[in-house]
């Protein structure tokens, strides 16, 4: 059996005897000092603990929750759903190309249809001289165009032509044409610039890459399926068909329709709807706001069968929670105007607590004020909102089943009670009625 001598001889933690130690001032006043730093940093740690800190910051990019679809004048969507990418941030730009001169054509309202019947394939360049991304664009798409044009002569060839159109010369040329950013690449190809399903062109806009050599890139393949003789016969088909083809019905520009939800504090805020781009320049005066809302509302939606319940404890509610939908805001002034369309909305917000489950429903009611604003800058669909301090709050107060027996038994309990009073004093008049006129009638006998 293993001594407990032999298990302390083991000991890491030697003991000095008490008696062997001595105490000093010196010592107790640096003891008294460390227990107070002791419990002054551990006061601070646990107050540190306990406060609960928050952060703040802003949610900028929101379109993973919005969809975005091309409408056309009838509100229908004329295509797929548009993704916005990276593509357009990332443009390849010709900064080391070195070309001065012209190699494009220069287009005016006067020639434009004469060129667009007369090649196949026409690329057109809109663009603005005080904008800083046609600058850019500038000596890659003049370099381009006089490779385009020794490949291709047009007096040989002519399958395709680099041109351009200076939009602050000719603005109506640039408006039939829709153009409101710049630059605008637009591919048209003959006899086929107008759809007749919705009025638009039947051109395709090019977003590629802008130096030159993905310019080239990109008329090279546009040419390739198209052969020489075609130019030919097109040039006999225009002799037959010239009169038809000289006059084409300005096409009408069609929209978009934005749908999906964004998340917001509940705070004063804005939403606004406006166009951007990571490599154009935009037209100002050429951009309408107009729109109608299909549907405007805060919070999550309800059920209708939710919603049914609810209105059975408080009818006026959802009354005025989507009070913008099926409006039309439409800007009837003169392009120019930069017209910026606010709505100014105040929130209410009211809660529904219903039965005994304690469910709660939140619904939210706003009022609105819309107007028509001019912008210098570009214009916007702009949505103010303001959540108001006040809540309403409407509880269901159910009765207790205790309750109801209670006052039960005190209808029963009173109605028989009251009954049995009425009954002895009905009982008692009669009684005392026939006693008096029962002797009198008993006197009057005899």
């Amino acid at each position: 059996m293993i001594s407990s001598g032999k298990i302390k001889s083991v000991d890491f933690y030697r003991k000095i005897p008490r008696d062997l130690t001595e105490a000093s001032l010196s010592g107790a006043g640096l003891s008294i000092v460390a227990a107070l730093a002791m419990m002054f940093l551990f006061g601070m740690e646990l107050n540190n603990y306990l406060t609960v800190s928050t952060s703040t910051s802003n949610r900028l990019n929101i379109t993973k929750t919005i969809r975005k679809f091309s409408i056309g004048t009838d509100l229908r969507p004329t295509g797929t759903e548009f993704h916005s990418g990276p593509a357009l941030h990332n443009i390849k730009h010709g900064d080391g190309d070195e070309f001065s001169g012209d190699g494009s054509i220069s287009l005016t309202a006067q020639n434009f249809e004469k060129f667009t019947h007369q090649h196949p394939i026409l690329v057109v360049n809109f663009y603005a001289p005080w904008c800083y991304w046609s600058n850019r664009l500038k000596p890659s798409w003049e370099k381009a165009a006089k490779i385009i044009r020794e490949r291709y002569d047009p007096e040989i060839d002519g399958r395709i032509l680099m041109a351009k159109v200076d939009c602050t010369e000719e603005g109506d040329l640039c408006r039939r044409n829709h153009i409101q950013g710049y630059p605008s690449i637009r591919i048209f190809r003959k006899g086929s610039d107008v759809r007749d399903d919705h009025g638009h062109h039947e051109h395709e806009s090019y977003y590629g890459d802008r130096d030159t050599d993905s310019l080239v890139k990109t008329m090279e393949t546009l040419v390739a399926p198209i052969p020489v003789e075609s130019e030919k016969l097109a040039l006999e088909g225009k002799s037959n068909n010239g009169g038809e083809n000289a006059k084409r019905p300005a096409p009408l520009t069609g929209g978009c329709r934005i749908e999906g939800y964004v998340r917001v504090k509940k705070v004063p805020g804005n939403l606004v709807i406006s166009a951007h781009s990571g490599a154009h320049s935009f037209d100002a005066s050429q951009m309408n706001m107009s729109h109608v809302i299909s549907h405007f509302s805060f919070g999550r939606m309800i059920a209708p069968k939710v919603m049914s319940d609810v209105k059975r404890l408080v009818p006026y509610l959802g009354v005025s929670h989507d009070r913008l939908n099926g409006r039309s805001f439409i800007n009837h002034h003169e392009l120019g105007a930069n017209v910026t369309i606010e709505h100014y909305l105040q929130i209410v917000k009211s809660e529904v607590i219903t039965g005994r489950s304690h469910k709660l429903i939140e619904e939210y009611e706003y009022t609105a004020h819309s107007s028509l604003a001019q912008s210098l800058q570009i214009p916007v669909a702009k949505f103010h909102f303001e959540l108001s301090p006040m809540q309403v709050l409407i509880t269901e107060n159910p009765k207790s089943f205790s309750h109801f027996i209670t006052n039960v038994c005190a209808i029963i309990g009173g109605v028989f009670t009251v009954a049995g009073i009425m009954d002895s004093i009905l009982h008692n008049t009669i009684r005392m009625m026939r006693k008096k006129f029962g002797d009198d009638i008993y006197l009057h006998e005899i």
